[in-house]
């Protein structure tokens, strides 16, 4: 929300905001944002995460990789519903959600056009950083070697996030990965209709991405 009124401000404004503007923009969109003091201490964590720098003249500056904003290295990543980090609850249809606006510089290996994100539920896997609520990135499925990888995996239009594994006897198992003992695997037989949707990349923390 406040990086992405400073990007606004900066596109819009051919120029870089002070903490009050900022502050000042974001009671104008109607945004609850409280006192002034408030928005700088929101200002001041973002520094500590190295996202945003003042200058001199407590102007605010977008940061990549300590360097100025290059805002041509941002791209929108779509978000597709949510999918389950327990049992296969959540509806993964094809309607894209939303955006998620992401540096290019986070994944310098992977092809933008490939990527998409869900927001997890529940705490199945969290052994593997991934928490509920966390907005988990994948790479779209382009090859049948999923053998001990994370998956978003899609069971009768139901969505799921697990660890694949390759069972004997033409069986599929879907495994949590999760300090909470409740979760328990889902079994598969590989004749079943089973859309393996895509191959975990990086999770984005919450925390992260709702400054």
């Amino acid at each position: 929300m406040v990086l992405d009124a400073i990007r606004e401000m900066i596109e819009q404004e051919k120029g870089n905001p002070t903490g009050y503007k900022l502050h000042k923009r974001l009671e104008d969109r109607g945004i609850e944002v409280g006192s002034l003091k408030g928005t700088m201490q929101v200002i001041e964590a973002l520094e500590k995460k190295d996202l945003v720098k003042r200058d001199e003249d407590k102007k605010l500056f977008l940061v990549e990789n300590d360097n100025y904003a290059n805002l041509e290295n941002i791209f929108s990543m779509p978000m597709y519903g949510l999918a389950s980090c327990g049992e296969a609850l959540a509806y993964a249809d094809g309607n894209v959600d939303g955006y998620l606006q992401i540096s290019k510089s986070l994944f310098r290996q992977e092809d933008p056009a490939k990527l998409f994100a869900v927001k997890a539920l529940g705490d199945s896997m969290n052994k593997d950083g991934i928490g509920d609520g966390d907005y988990v990135v994948f790479e779209k499925a382009e090859t049948a070697d999923y053998e001990g990888k994370i998956v978003v995996a899609v069971i009768n239009g139901m969505a799921t996030i697990k660890r694949y594994k390759k069972l004997q006897h033409g069986m599929i198992g879907l495994f949590p990965q999760s300090t909470n003992k409740i979760h328990q695997p889902i079994y598969l037989d590989e004749s079943d209709a089973i859309l393996i949707a895509g191959v975990f990349r990086k999770v984005l923390p919450v925390a992260f991405v709702s400054l």
